[in-house]
């Protein structure tokens, strides 16, 4: 199927919220991880989000040009074509951009996709990522007004953060400690910058103890019913339906979480969950399993001459673009959307 529509879009984010399921939303940074996240999602019927960080960004320009426009633009040009070979929904995303990117990274590309937008075309991707976690609220709120205009006049959604996920990301890095976890005080003063739906479409990840890369056990408490009485706060302070969910919410920081912690997580009104650290692991595993089996093969060792078809890059790639598809079916799974993708 093409890239999803900005119709689209929204009607896959309003179904996981209605039906309680979530979709994973998987980092790629070449076009290996990009094509083993789609065979991932069709494997698993499910539809999904597929996005690239700043360093992903600047990764797929080219290790030695690092330029982050042009790397996404590139990204999306290439999934806007292999996507058409599969029967999933697919929409496109930008992750993660502290303030000191958002004139590299996010307006550009919103500036792309306003020209595109006027020409009659759809947006070049269909959200993109404020990361205001590093600025104190009041400013982060202050940005995200202005980035959530713009999103809406160019049809795309805007997600951001509102607390702090701990670990590192890409540069952006945050301690452990009770600063990850927001409060319906920050829901309510979200609500009333943004509103909750009623003045353009936003998602927001809002934090419960989340942290990128990967802890032992017990290094990590996440509190979901953050989630919940952050929905309910919004929901008294408006007067809105008893029970609703205003946000749609984004999960961070989700490696190692477990299938309660999710599911409450999901229950609570999440819809989208980054998935990048295990993606990475599924994909790198099973090369080094290659290189070790194939040593003799992979390496012209004691002046032989190797075996060209076991260090093809194809041979190590099609392993890791596998064991990373294998993941990401996993990730459906775990959040419910396996066999619920909405369809042409």
């Amino acid at each position: 199927m093409p890239i999803v529509t900005p119709e689209k879009y929204a009607a896959m984010l309003d179904a996981a919220k209605e039906n309680e399921y979530a979709y994973p939303a998987i980092n790629v940074s070449s076009s290996q991880t990009l094509n083993a996240a789609l065979a991932g999602f069709a494997e698993a019927g499910s539809d999904g989000i597929i996005q690239v960080s700043t360093g992903g960004a600047e990764y797929l320009s080219g290790p030695t040009v690092k330029d982050m426009v042009a790397g996404s633009v590139a990204f999306a040009a290439y999934a806007r074509e292999v996507a058409k070979n599969y029967p999933v929904n697919i929409a496109l995303h930008t992750d993660h951009c502290p303030k000191d990117k958002l004139d590299g990274f996010v307006r550009p590309l919103l500036a792309i996709s306003e020209e595109r937008v006027a020409r009659g075309e759809e947006p070049l991707f269909q959200s993109h990522m404020w990361d205001g976690s590093a600025v104190p609220l009041a400013e982060n709120l202050t940005i995200a007004e202005e980035l959530l205009d713009r999103c809406v006049k160019a049809k795309i959604v805007l997600e951001i953060e509102v607390g702090v996920v701990g670990g590192e990301e890409d540069g952006v890095a945050h301690d452990i400690n009770e600063k990850l976890y927001s409060t319906p005080e920050d829901a309510i003063a979200t609500a009333k910058a943004l509103g909750y739906g009623d003045r353009g479409y936003y998602m927001t990840a809002l934090t419960f103890g989340n942290v990128h890369g990967v802890y032992k056990p017990g290094n990590v408490k996440l509190r979901p019913k953050v989630l919940k009485k952050a929905q309910e706060a919004v929901v008294e302070e408006f007067g809105l339906e008893p029970g609703s969910k205003p946000f749609h919410l984004v999960f961070h920081g989700g490696s190692g979480s477990s299938a309660e912690e999710i599911a409450a997580a999901v229950g609570y009104g999440v819809v989208k969950m980054n998935v990048d650290t295990d993606t990475q692991y599924a994909f790198t595993r099973p090369i080094a399993g290659h290189m070790f089996h194939h040593y003799d093969g992979v390496l012209k060792i004691d002046g032989e001459v190797g075996h060209k078809k076991q260090y093809d890059p194809r041979a190590w790639g099609k392993a890791g673009e596998a064991g990373m598809a294998a993941r990401v079916v996993e990730a459906c799974e775990n959040l419910s959307s396996a066999g619920k993708s909405l369809g042409v």
